[in-house]
């Protein structure tokens, strides 16, 4: 029986702060330890917005 690999990569939720869409991406833990932030298009309203994790998908 084969050992398990840990990984560093978490499946994290992105959540737009205008209005409840929301993206799912990967992240290295060991990369980047701190919580991420982007400036995405949120098709929902139609407009760039900023995108805030939200923790684990």
């Amino acid at each position: 029986m084969a050992k398990s690999k840990k990984t560093n990569l978490l499946k994290i939720r992105m959540q737009s702060t205008e209005s409840k869409h929301s993206y799912y991406m990967t992240r290295n833990k060991k990369n980047t330890p701190e919580k991420m932030s982007f400036m995405k298009y949120d098709p929902t309203i139609r407009k760039h917005v900023e995108y805030k994790e939200m923790g684990k998908a």
